[in-house]
């Protein structure tokens, strides 16, 4: 007998708000509420939006040298971070090909990671394997939320001053509300915002707090994946898996000098030769002509009617008021500005390549 979907601290409040529950990565989520997925992207982008990201594996690695160690698994400079600071890496496989994207921040006497919903057991199995030595500790017992959007800094202001003064990928623990929590200034959808890990027992407490913000609304993952998708952001299993390697995803920027020096991760001979030699095929952006969107899967052409790639990542962007694409070309077919065709439904649809993000990004350096 097979249990059904895992349920995060905020299941019934999603439930009392309206919130329309799927099953994403084998929890129950709220994929939008009543105000529908247009309006909670709009507000993201001018005013607030509060998501629940629980289903995020939250991790503790304590133990001698973790970084060091940890660096063996990432081709991210990891021993360098500082008290408070955070970093976007990811596991690479020995093909050079990446198994997940993570988070990693000191927490001073700890490592703190946060890993995909859909890989966090994987993930876990993977470090212990290689991390003999090392303590691994999964937390189930804390929520995670992210308050994104240019209005989070004010929303968040009046319960915890502290935060306030944390920079784009910084952290800290502090005090909301009289409850223990770790803040840190990050989030996956191109907006200024905080993701706030929180004990399960106040979770519903600080949220509902959060939401009676005047600008504090909200919001689901189908909000979630238009915004990451206009901030250009990958979405593991889409646009980055076990067969890409990070220099094909435009990802190189969080390979730090180090590491490219050194190498000694999984998968660094390919990774590095691509560095240096280039790839056979780039992420890019795609903007379809028109108003349909292009969804994961269709076929890129270039004008002479030869397949060129595919679309990993497509939809409607708000923000941007009209359909927009991620996707692999070969690299000879580039060039911004280039016209392609998406063949939908067997028909050619007219488009062009064009730089990520589809919007500027807002982050507090």
């Amino acid at each position: 007998m097979t249990s059904g979907p895992k349920r995060t601290p905020l299941y019934s409040l999603h439930c009392e708000l309206g919130g329309k529950m799927v099953d994403f990565a084998g929890w129950e989520m709220p994929v939008q509420y009543p105000m529908g997925i247009m309006g909670e992207h709009n507000i993201c982008r001018t005013k607030a939006a509060l998501f629940d990201v629980s289903h995020m594996g939250q991790v503790i690695l304590r133990g001698p040298n973790a970084a060091k160690r940890l660096e063996a698994l990432v081709p991210a400079a990891l021993m360098e971070l500082e008290v408070g600071q955070a970093r976007y890496t990811f596991f690479t496989n020995n093909e050079g090909g990446i198994k997940d994207d993570l988070i990693v921040s000191n927490a001073g006497d700890h490592l703190f990671l946060v890993v995909n919903a859909s890989m966090r057991e994987q993930d876990i199995s993977h470090m212990t394997e290689a991390l003999g030595g090392i303590e691994i500790i999964e937390i189930i017992d804390r929520a995670l939320i992210a308050l994104q959007g240019p209005a989070a800094e004010q929303v968040l202001m009046t319960h915890c001053p502290e935060a306030i003064g944390l920079k784009f990928m910084e952290s800290i623990t502090a005090l909301i509300d009289g409850v223990s929590c770790k803040i840190s200034r990050l989030g996956y959808t191109g907006e200024d915002g905080f993701e706030i890990s929180i004990p399960e027992a106040q979770a519903e407490q600080i949220a509902r707090m959060l939401l009676d913000h005047s600008e504090c609304f909200p919001a689901g993952l189908g909000a979630r994946d238009s915004l990451r998708l206009e901030a250009g952001l990958c979405l593991y299993g889409n646009d980055i898996d076990e067969m890409r390697s990070p220099v094909e995803a435009n990802l190189t920027w969080a390979i730090q000098k180090r590491r490219r020096l050194e190498g000694g991760f999984p998968g660094a001979t390919r990774i590095l030769t691509e560095i240096a030699g280039g790839t056979n095929q780039k992420l890019v952006g795609i903007k379809p002509h028109g108003r349909a969107p292009a969804r994961a899967g269709v076929e890129i052409q270039n004008q002479n009617g030869q397949s060129i790639g595919e679309i990993t990542s497509g939809g409607f962007g708000p923000t941007v008021g009209g359909p927009v694409a991620m996707g692999y070309v070969d690299s000879k077919e580039v060039d911004l500005g280039s016209q392609v065709n998406l063949i939908v439904r067997g028909k050619p649809q007219m488009a062009e390549i064009c730089a990520l993000p589809f919007i500027k990004q807002k982050y507090k350096r």
